[in-house]
């Protein structure tokens, strides 16, 4: 995220905030600079997004940290609608992605495996990826979740068949 300070900010006008939170309003970039170097404070812009940007007076110096944590708070507090599809329609519902390779060493699948079956106790659904190298181990990735899914049985129930594609096989397993 770029965060543009003073005279990095090249919108002809902005939408201001001063430095206690009051909405100041659309301002020109000049009178909105004018306003900051009176008050001693920076005029800081962390979205570009929008016409005009949006634009606060922060204390001198503490302009990116202000703007890190703006854009930290919004990221939270957004609700995020791009996440897994097909999610059963539980709106809350937690899906954790777990990812392991066509040929998996014996100790890394073990490894794995407890975590899945941790999070699957624990009420989260887990999506199984076995990526695959080329088409050759596509076989091999879906003998993996086969066996994934068998070690899963008392924790988890598949929701639908394996999806396999040329880059590897992949299942949902959600909680009993």
């Amino acid at each position: 995220m770029a965060v543009l300070i003073n005279e990095q900010i090249k919108a002809f006008e902005v939408m201001l905030t001063g430095l206690n939170g009051e909405k100041i309003g659309v301002v020109s970039r000049e009178e909105a600079l004018a306003l900051a170097k009176a008050a001693g404070a920076d005029l800081v812009c962390t979205s570009l997004m929008s016409s005009p940007p949006p634009c606060s007076l922060t204390p001198k110096g503490k302009g990116k940290d202000k703007a890190r944590q703006d854009a930290k708070t919004a990221g939270k507090g957004a609700p995020s609608h791009g996440g897994k599809s097909g999610n059963s329609g539980k709106s809350g519902e937690k899906v954790k992605e777990l990812r392991f390779t066509a040929h998996i060493e014996e100790h890394d699948y073990d490894t794995k495996l407890r975590q899945a079956d941790k999070l699957l106790r624990g009420g989260s659904a887990v999506q199984i990826v076995v990526k695959a190298s080329g088409a050759k181990e596509g076989a091999a990735a879906k003998a993996v979740l086969e066996r994934l899914l068998d070690d899963l049985k008392e924790a988890g129930r598949k929701e639908s068949g394996i999806q396999t594609s040329g880059k590897g096989s992949q299942v949902k397993v959600n909680p009993l």
